[in-house]
């Protein structure tokens, strides 16, 4: 077992059965001219979460620990976005965006799209999970849930955007789902502000799981991964 100095109290966790999941690392979240930035969201921050995420996956592959992508996508037809009779086509920001201006019809978070794509730095290795999602949560109608369970992974760790959406949903189902959640707290943004942030942070810590830093994190991995170089030596 490996013990991350975590809040609200350290956790212990087992490699073998820990899976790291990035949530949403997409053009439409992370960069310039996708869907946040269209909608007037601040990204400023976008490239430090992603250089943050770049060296926690670095660190969970020295020990191959299990990568999982989460991918938010619709079909070009929109067949899976709910139809009128769903919410989601009414508060998702790229549904409502390409509704209120039909110039973006088929271009905001639409599979083979660049929004859609996951940002190059962040792309994904062979023997890297990718799962295509069309909810906040990437437990929703996905197989997410079956791919982890048959792979034996008990502990997630989250990284990604937004905090307050797509992590924080995730990170509470996968609560839901008996897995073991940490959010990665400095490889994470909130679409909204601090205070935002801020209230992400609270639930997660109170209620539905723990946070770690990830020099935490990756000093943790980086020692583990030391540990198998002399038993292998």
């Amino acid at each position: 077992m490996l013990k991350l100095s975590a809040k609200p109290e350290p956790i212990e966790i087992d490699p073998a059965k820990s899976a790291i999941v990035v949530v949403d690392m997409q053009n439409a979240f992370a960069s310039k001219g996708g869907t946040l930035d269209i909608a007037g969201v601040d990204l400023s921050d976008a490239p430090r979460v992603v250089r943050t995420i770049r060296r926690v996956l670095d660190a969970a592959r020295s020990v191959r620990m299990q990568i999982v992508y989460l991918q938010m996508a619709y079909k070009p037809d929109l067949s899976n976005a709910g139809g009128p009779h769903s919410p989601n086509g009414y508060k998702e920001l790229a549904m409502t965006l390409m509704r209120s201006k039909p110039e973006l019809s088929g271009k905001l978070l639409t599979e083979g799209t660049w929004d859609s794509k996951i940002v190059d730095e962040l792309a994904p290795q062979p023997g890297d999970l990718v799962v295509v999602k069309t909810r906040y949560s990437g437990f929703a109608s996905t197989t997410l849930d079956s791919q982890l369970r048959v792979r034996g992974i008990r502990y997630l760790i989250l990284a990604g955007v937004a905090a307050n959406v797509c992590v924080e949903s995730t990170l509470r189902d996968a609560y839901f789902h008996d897995y073991w959640p940490i959010l990665v707290a400095d490889a994470t943004m909130a679409a909204g502000g601090q205070a935002i942030y801020d209230a992400t942070l609270f639930n997660v810590e109170s209620f539905f799981g723990w946070s770690v830093k990830s020099e935490e994190l990756c000093m943790a991995l980086c020692e583990r991964r030391g540990q198998a170089a002399r038993v292998d030596g």
